[in-house]
């Protein structure tokens, strides 16, 4: 059962990665949202396809507030912490409860 203690804690570990590298990609957008950004530029449009795909459900459901003000990316930020504090620690629970030490 120890195998299987040392896979769950490696895919928590994994999940947690990425999902932090989220919580930068999304923090990065947000701050060029700020500024005017050429639409052509590499990073921008790498942004742009990494967080559109999750921000356009939150868009849909949440309005703007004020004068254009968007927190749809404050959601999001705020579904990542609650998954890597949920998922990912109960990932590592069940490791250390099978043995990964």
């Amino acid at each position: 059962m120890a195998i299987l203690g040392y896979v769950l804690k490696g895919l928590a570990a994994v999940l947690d990665s990425v999902l932090w590298m989220l919580n930068i990609l999304v923090i990065a957008r947000a701050v060029i949202s700020w500024v005017n950004p050429d639409p052509y530029n590499p990073i921008v449009r790498f942004l742009a396809a990494v967080t559109d795909p999750l921000l356009r459900p939150i868009r849909k459901r949440v309005p703007l507030v004020g004068p254009g003000l968007d927190l749809s990316p404050i959601i999001l930020l705020l579904i990542i912490l609650f998954l890597q504090k949920v998922l990912v620690g109960l990932l590592y629970k069940y490791a250390f409860e099978f043995g990964a030490v």
